[in-house]
C-alpha cells in the first residue's frame, strides 16, 4: 500500500513537472522570434525529472558550454550542426539535480564580445523595457547575452554562462537581473569550449540571488577533469576562514541594523571619468542604504587598476590564439575546399580559407593580436608586461581584503603580514558598467560612418576585468527599482557589483541580497 501511494505522488509530481516545462517552452515559443536568446529549445521530455534539489527548475544553457544532444556551436560558422558526444560537468551536475534543461543560450562568437553582436545567429535583443513604455531596440550585454536576454524575458528561471572579462555581468548589469562569476576553480570548465583557460568561469545568472545560490551550490564541487579546479583542501580552507568571518559579522549584527559590523571597500579607480553620472548617483544611493543598515564605507586604492584592462586583452587574446589554433578545418571545423588550381605547396593556405570562412572578424582581430603578443620580438615587451600587472592586480586585491587568498600557493604574495597590512575590507562595492544598455542603432550608425573608435566596445569591461584578472568572486546586482526614483536617467536598470576575496563566494551573495533587499 506504501509503496502504491508514492509511486501514484510520484505520478502526480511528474505530470505538475511535465506541465510546467510545457508553459515555459511556449513561453519561449511566443517571445524568443523577437528577442533571439535562445538559438535551440529542448523537447520537454528530455530533460523532466522529479528527483533531486533543482527538480523542475529551468535552466538555460550558453552556447559554448557542451551538453548531450544540443548543438554546441559557440554561435560561430566554424562548429555550425556540431553536437557534443559528451556534457559538460556543470550540465551533467545540473541534470543530477533534477534540472530541466530548456535549450542553448546565443553568445558572442567562442566568448568574444561585449554586446552580443558578434553571432552567428544574429544580434540578441535586450528585453528589458523601461516604465516609460518607450520601445527601444537595445544590446543585452556580452558575450552571455543570450543567457542574460532568456531570464530576463522569463523564458527560463536560471541561465549559465562563461564569464571571460565581464562577460556574465555586464549583460546581468544592462538587463536588470543578478549574475555571478564564482571564484576561479569552484565551478568545473571540463566541457566548456576554452576561449582563455587561465580567465574562464562558469557561472550563473537570475532574477535573484537566492536562485543563484542553489544552482551556483550544484555547481560547485572538485572535478578531477579540470587541472584548474580547486583541490578539496584549497576549498576546505577556505571556508573555514569564511565560516569564521560570517559567524564573527552575526555576532556584530545590531537588532536594528542587520548588516553592522560589514566593512564594505570604495575601490576609488572604478569611478573613471567615463562613468556616467546617472551611474554614479544611483550608486550613491545603493551606498547610502547600507551606511544606514549598519556598514562601515571606507575608501580605498588599488592602483594597478588603471592598467588591467590592457593587461587582460593581451593575455586572454594570447590564449585565444592558442587554443583556436587546433580549429584547422582538417581535424575540427568548417572545411572549406581549395578551388581547382590552387597552390597548395603550403598547408598553411589550405588553412586559412577554412578559418577565414569559419571564423568571425571579432575572433579574427584577437588572435591576430595575440598571435603577435606570443611573438619572440614582442613576449617579453607584451605577454611577460602583462603577466607581470596580472599579478599586480592580484597584490592590490590581497592587500585590501581582510581574507587570505588560499587558492595561491604557499609562500606568495598573499600572506599577509603587519607591515603590508593596509584598510582591511570585507567586500569592494562598485558600479557593474560605465553606463546603461548601448542602444543598437546608435552603435551601428557609429560603426558604419566610423565615428566610434575600434576601442570603444572594449571600454565597457573597464569596471569588470580586474576580478577576472585576480580570478575572485564577483557579483552584479540590480539597482532597487525603489531607488530610481527622482533620479534623471534613461529609464534603463544599472548593476553594483559586490567583489569578495577568493572563496568568499557566500559573503559576496548575502551582501548582493542586502542590496536587492533596500527599501
Amino acid at each position: 500500500m506504501g509503496a502504491r501511494l508514492v509511486s501514484r505522488r510520484l505520478a502526480i509530481t511528474t505530470r505538475r513537472l511535465n506541465t510546467a516545462a510545457n508553459q515555459w517552452r511556449q513561453a519561449i515559443a511566443e517571445k524568443n522570434p523577437s528577442i533571439n536568446a535562445l538559438v535551440y529549445t529542448t523537447p520537454a521530455s528530455d530533460a523532466i525529472s522529479s528527483a533531486g534539489p533543482l527538480s523542475g527548475v529551468t535552466v538555460a544553457i550558453k552556447d559554448n558550454i557542451a551538453t548531450l544532444g544540443s548543438p554546441t556551436t559557440c554561435s560561430s560558422v566554424m562548429l555550425e550542426g556540431f553536437t557534443s558526444p559528451f556534457e559538460a560537468t556543470a550540465v551533467k551536475l545540473l541534470r543530477e539535480a533534477g534540472a530541466d534543461i530548456i535549450g542553448k543560450a546565443n553568445c558572442d562568437e567562442f566568448g568574444m564580445g561585449s554586446l552580443n553582436k558578434y553571432s552567428n545567429h544574429g544580434i540578441t535583443i535586450n528585453p528589458y523595457q523601461p516604465p516609460s513604455g518607450k520601445s527601444e531596440k537595445r544590446y543585452p550585454g556580452g558575450s552571455s547575452g543570450g543567457s542574460a536576454a532568456a531570464v530576463a524575458a522569463g523564458m527560463c528561471q536560471v541561465a549559465l554562462g562563461t564569464d571571460t572579462g565581464g562577460s556574465i555581468r555586464l549583460p546581468a548589469s544592462y538587463c536588470g537581473i543578478t549574475g555571478l562569476k564564482p571564484s576561479y576553480g569552484l565551478v568545473s570548465r571540463w566541457g566548456v569550449v576554452s576561449y582563455a583557460d587561465s580567465f574562464d568561469c562558469v557561472g550563473v545568472l537570475a532574477s535573484t540571488v537566492p536562485d543563484i545560490r542553489r544552482v551556483f551550490g550544484t555547481i560547485s564541487a572538485y572535478d578531477t577533469r579540470d587541472p584548474t579546479s580547486a583541490i578539496p583542501e584549497v576549498r576546505e580552507r577556505s571556508l573555514e576562514a569564511l565560516n569564521v568571518r560570517l559567524s564573527r559579522w552575526d555576532s556584530e549584527r545590531g537588532s536594528e541594523k542587520s548588516l553592522q559590523g560589514l566593512r564594505v571597500g570604495i575601490p576609488q579607480e572604478f569611478f573613471p571619468a567615463e562613468l556616467s553620472p546617472f551611474v554614479v548617483k544611483l550608486v550613491r544611493r545603493v551606498l547610502k542604504s547600507l551606511k544606514d543598515q549598519g556598514a562601515t564605507l571606507i575608501p580605498v586604492s588599488l592602483p594597478s587598476t588603471s592598467y588591467a584592462l590592457s593587461s587582460y586583452y593581451v593575455l586572454a587574446s594570447a590564449e585565444a590564439s592558442s587554443n583556436l589554433a587546433r580549429y584547422d578545418g582538417i581535424q575540427y571545423g568548417c572545411h572549406v575546399r581549395p578551388p581547382p588550381g590552387s597552390d597548395l605547396t603550403k598547408i598553411s593556405r589550405n588553412y586559412a580559407l577554412s578559418r577565414s570562412k569559419g571564423f568571425g572578424p571579432e575572433v579574427r582581430k584577437r588572435i591576430l593580436l595575440g598571435t603577435y603578443a606570443l611573438t619572440a620580438g614582442a613576449f617579453d615587451n607584451y605577454f611577460l608586461q602583462a603577466q607581470r600587472i596580472r599579478q599586480l592586480v592580484r597584490n592590490d586585491f590581497d592587500r585590501i581584503f581582510s581574507m587570505r587568498n588560499y587558492y595561491l600557493t604557499e609562500g606568495s604574495s598573499s600572506t599577509k603580514t603587519e607591515e603590508s597590512l593596509g584598510p582591511q575590507v570585507d567586500v569592494l562595492i562598485h558600479p557593474s558598467a560605465i553606463r546603461t544598455a548601448p542602444p543598437i542603432e546608435a552603435e551601428d550608425e557609429k560603426s558604419s560612418s566610423g565615428e566610434s573608435s575600434s576601442l570603444d566596445s572594449y571600454v565597457q569591461d573597464v569596471l569588470t576585468v580586474p576580478a577576472s584578472l585576480a580570478g575572485i568572486p564577483a557579483l552584479s546586482v540590480p539597482v532597487p527599482s525603489k531607488l530610481l526614483l527622482d533620479v534623471e536617467g534613461d529609464g534603463w536598470p544599472v548593476g553594483v557589483s559586490i567583489v569578495g576575496q577568493w572563496g568568499s563566494d557566500e559573503l559576496v551573495m548575502k551582501v548582493g541580497e542586502a542590496v536587492q533587499k533596500i527599501e
